[in-house]
Order: C-alpha cells, then structure tokens, then sequence
C-alpha cells in the first residue's frame, strides 16, 4: 500500500527499518503530518543478527547508528522504543499497547522484507490497523519505471535513460517535533555491538549514525565542488563513502543525489546503479542465491584457493590489497571490488555466491540487493551485456595503481618494493623475492 490517510489517526506507530534517519523519510513525516502521537520502533530482528545471516561489522554500525537516531528523535521531543525478537511479532504488540491505528514503513527490496511486509500487512488486517509503506530506501522507487512489456530493467543503459528522464519525488525536511508523548511502558535499552553478533569486527569501521553520515555527504559535496574526482584512482580513494550511511539509510539517497547532481554526475550514476540493482531484487528476489541468466558456468570447489582469497594470500598484490582493505576496514574501493571479485570467478573459477557470501560477512555497506547483484554482473550471471568479460588484474593494477601506492598501503610485506614492481614480485630477483615473506601466485597470469 502507498499513501496515508489525510484523516488524523490517533496513534500512528513508524517502524523503522533500513531507513535510520529523520530527514527525508517519507513514512515518518506522513505520520507525524497525520497522528496525534508518533511512536518510532526499531525492532532488533533475531532473523538477521543470528545465523548465516550474523555480520559483525553491521551489528557494530547499526548500534551506533541506532544511539544517534534516537538523539534526533529526542530533539524533536520523540524517542525510540526498541524491542528485539520477530519484527512482526513485536511490532504488533507495540501497535497493541499503544493502541495504534496506524502502521508505517519504508518499503524495501529483497525477499526477506518483502514477506515481512505481506506478514505485517496481514497481521494490521486482522487488528483493523492500516498498514501503509513509503518509498525512502532508493532514489526512485522499485516499479516506478518498467519498459515495454516487462516488470523491471535487465539491462543498466536504458534504465539510466529512464532514471535520468524521471522526475524524482519532493525531498523532505525533518518533522520539527514528534507529536504526542510516550505512548508504551517501556522504551528498552540501546543495544551494544558485541551482544547483537558474534565475531570479530574490523579495526578501522567507520561511525555509524545520521550524525556522521551528513557529514560525509557534506565532505562529498565539498570535494565535487573542486571538480569531480578520479572515482577510479585506488590510492587516491577520492570515492564518497556513503555506501554504508545508504545501505543503513542514515542519509537519504535522494538527497545525495539532489546535492550532486550538479557537482558529480558519475557519483549519481552510481546512485542510478543502485537503484537498477535494487529493481532487480524487488522483481526477481532469487537473484541473492540463484543465478540471474543461466550459463553453462562450470565452478571449481577449492577450498584452499578460496582461503587464501580470503585472506588476502593469493599471491597477486592488487587482489590481496583489496582482501586486506576489507578486512581492516570492513570496506573496499569499488575497483577493487570488482577487480577481487572477477579474479575469484573469471580466473580461479570459484562460485560468485562463495565470494558474495565472504563479503557480506564483512562490508559495512552489505546490501542483499547491491552485494548479490554486482557479484552476479561480475561472475557473467547476472545483468552484464558482456557475460564473459574479464578484468586482467594487472591490467587494472597498471591502470589503477601505477606506481602501487594502494598494494603498499594494505600488503606492508611490499611496502619496500618501489614503483610499479609492486604489483608482480614475482619478477623480483630471487634474492631480492626471499627477502619478502608473501606467497607466490596461485595461478599464471
């Protein structure tokens, strides 16, 4: 469902979800535009935090990111009631207790959301409680443009053209106050990263929150003001960093894009590929698992190659500097992602689903949508017009980091090695080789 009901409701409860902001979020303006008292719930899904689906990373960001949504709503004269279990389960009995008659969300893409969506929908129908759901996960909503004949874009260029036509919907300020006052007994606790996953977290993660993702958004704008960088450039990493503050929604990506759509135009096409990819996986949400085009695709099982893939032990520096980056940062340039990720598919012929699942343990910015679809555009599965493209890795390394500084910076077993000499040790005279304690290469390239 789409759109509130312009009558006041008395208490409208805002579930929130992939969208941890209060600025530009569509669902939590209509209701405070349209109930007497708002109640904002975050419910702590065991679905996620536990099991395959447990990234600690995430866990450590999503905590943070949940202290500084509840800081804005209590300037706002809010607050946020936390609870953990089943969302829908939980929610409900929150819709109960604070006798609710309205339920709204941010509408999301993949599997899992979508049955959480028809499960909340079905349960505020036997309550008699409207069950409403607002675009704010993307720039332009899942659906909104279909080609001739289909349900949704297969191919990129012609829904950018689309995309770029479109007109996007009104950006939204933050509600100047959260109407009402607490309409539950108990708010619950702020959770701590360490209790939501087990597991180790990156050492260099960044914060989370709505707090410092404007201010990365702000840094971006400032950077395209001096004209739009090299988003190539491995070392210069002159890339926005939004992703993790987009995945999370602490920051709107609409208005990322109205802030540089005049500034940077590669950075919104970036945007539009997100956008593409989350189409894809609201039409098609098998594309996390299964392959999106069937190719007689013949996968090897090599458990020690994937290891050292892994860990950034493969022996060809480009790739290993990418592993390390994620591992250090629970992040990585996305040049190298997909210079990684074609190295594991195109050259050790690894299953993508192997190395979409060795990200998704560790990005910040893990996204079913982005992670599944990029692996499988890669790998020759998915939405790539070229299935048997290959990116060369020191083709790219030249290319992308000719002189090394990116390999020096994430292999420090190399940081002696000068210039562009980085990227092939193996090269290296054999003294010389002996000398730096880092493995041969699995394969010749």
């Amino acid at each position: 469902m789409t759109g509130m009901s312009p009558t006041m409701e008395k208490t409208a409860v805002v579930l929130f979800t992939r969208d941890l902001r209060v600025r530009d979020h569509p669902a939590l303006a209509a209701a405070c535009e349209h109930a007497d008292r708002v109640v904002p719930l975050f419910v702590l899904d065991d679905a996620i935090l536990g099991g395959r689906f447990a990234a600690p990373n995430r866990a450590a960001f999503l905590a943070r990111a949940l202290a500084d949504l509840r800081e804005q709503l209590r300037q706002r004269g809010g607050d946020l009631v936390l609870r953990r279990g089943d969302v829908v389960e939980e929610t409900i009995a929150v819709v109960a207790e604070a006798g609710a008659t309205a339920l709204v969300c941010s509408a999301d893409v993949s599997g899992y959301a979508q049955r959480r969506e028809r499960r909340l929908a079905g349960a505020c129908a036997q309550q008699g409680v409207r069950f409403t759901t607002y675009p704010g996960v993307t720039v332009v909503p899942p659906g909104a443009l279909l080609p001739a004949g289909g349900d949704h874009y297969r191919v990129f260029t012609p829904y950018w053209r689309a995309w770029d036509a479109v007109d996007w919907r009104r950006q939204l300020a933050a509600p100047r106050t959260i109407p009402g006052g607490q309409a539950v007994d108990r708010i619950g606790r702020l959770p701590f990263a360490g209790e939501l996953a087990d597991g180790d977290t990156s050492p260099d993660l960044p914060d989370g929150g709505e707090t410092a993702g404007r201010a990365v958004l702000d840094a971006a704008v400032r950077r395209a003001g001096d004209g739009e960088p090299d988003l190539d450039d491995l070392a210069g990493d002159r890339t926005s960093r939004l992703s993790p503050y987009l995945h999370f929604g602490c920051v709107s990506p609409l208005e990322a894009a109205n802030r540089l759509v005049d500034r940077a135009p590669e950075q919104v096409r970036q945007l539009a590929w997100r956008d593409f990819h989350h189409q894809v996986t609201a039409a098609v949400p098998s594309v996390a698992t299964k392959d999106y085009r069937r190719r007689d695709v013949e996968w090897r099982d090599d458990a020690d190659a994937l290891r050292a893939w892994q860990e950034g032990r493969t022996g060809v520096p480009i790739v290993d500097a990418g592993m390390r980056q994620l591992l250090r940062e629970g992040w990585m340039h996305n040049r190298a992602r997909l210079v990684t990720a074609s190295f594991l598919t195109k050259n050790l012929r690894i299953d993508w689903r192997d190395g979409a699942a060795h990200f998704f343990r560790w990005l910040v910015d893990g996204d079913v949508a982005n992670n599944a679809g990029n692996w499988q555009w890669v790998a020759g599965t998915g939405n790539d017009t070229r299935p048997n493209r290959v990116l060369n890795p020191l083709r790219q390394a030249k290319r992308f980091d000719s002189d090394g500084a990116y390999v020096r910076r994430y292999v420090p077993e190399l940081r002696d090695v000068d210039g562009a000499a980085v990227h092939t040790p193996w090269t290296l005279p054999d003294d010389e080789r002996k000398e730096l304690d880092y493995p041969d290469p699995l394969l010749d390239l």
